[in-house]
């Protein structure tokens, strides 16, 4: 019963994948609520009317927002000043809807169209080169999204943890069984390999945080 009720919650979330609800994906939060484990109001992109939609599907009686969870507002969408942008990559990994393009050491960009506002590229720029705009003017909650863009923002979603789950195993199966053998016999765990590729990217962002300060630094 549970399962069936996840589903029908998931369908009336907006599908942001912000994780302000406090739990990893909408689908999460969704099962939370399916199971008594949440409250219906901690989704502040679908707002008050959102929470009246949960209301109605689960039989609770429809509740405030919940302001530890963040305020109803309209919804916006990313942008990167490209002039500062130093091509970590961090923004993309972090895009729950693939709506970031670019490669490392390359200027990034957001598609627009397919940006969720869920803002957490944010927090993960190091040099600070990405803001939010503002376009649904005062518009919020469902006012400011479409059910056809929640649907898309879900499939986009979807798309990205099978495509990172694909990589993920292929990583696994290419370091079978969970280990590299060096040529004097020696074993080392994928575990390690995967700090080794850590350090590599780290590395990478650390050069170019030296290059953006230079760059700042110029006359």
């Amino acid at each position: 019963m549970s399962d069936a009720l996840a589903t029908e919650i998931l369908a009336a979330l907006p599908q942001t994948q912000c994780t302000r609800c406090g739990y990893p994906d909408c689908a999460a939060y969704a099962l939370a609520i399916a199971q008594d484990q949440a409250p219906i109001n901690q989704c502040p992109p679908g707002g008050a009317e959102g929470i009246q939609r949960l209301a109605v599907i689960t039989g609770q009686p429809p509740v405030a927002l919940n302001p530890a969870n963040g305020l109803e507002g309209p919804r916006a969408i990313a942008i990167i000043d490209e002039n500062w942008c130093i091509g970590c990559t961090l923004c993309i990994d972090a895009c729950p809807t693939d709506a970031i393009i670019g490669s490392n050491k390359m200027m990034h960009t957001v598609m627009e169209p397919h940006c969720t506002g869920c803002e957490l590229c944010l927090p993960v720029c190091p040099v600070d080169c990405i803001s939010l705009e503002n376009v649904t003017g005062a518009l919020t909650g469902w006012s400011a999204w479409s059910l056809d863009q929640a649907n898309q923002a879900k499939m986009r979603y979807d798309h990205k943890r099978g495509r990172l789950a694909v990589s993920d195993r292929e990583k696994v199966e290419r370091t079978e069984p969970n280990s590299l053998t060096k040529p004097n016999g020696i074993s080392t765990p994928s575990s390690f390999v995967n700090l080794i590729e850590q350090d590599k990217k780290s590395a990478v962002v650390k050069a170019a945080l030296e290059r953006a300060r230079a760059r700042k630094l110029k006359p």
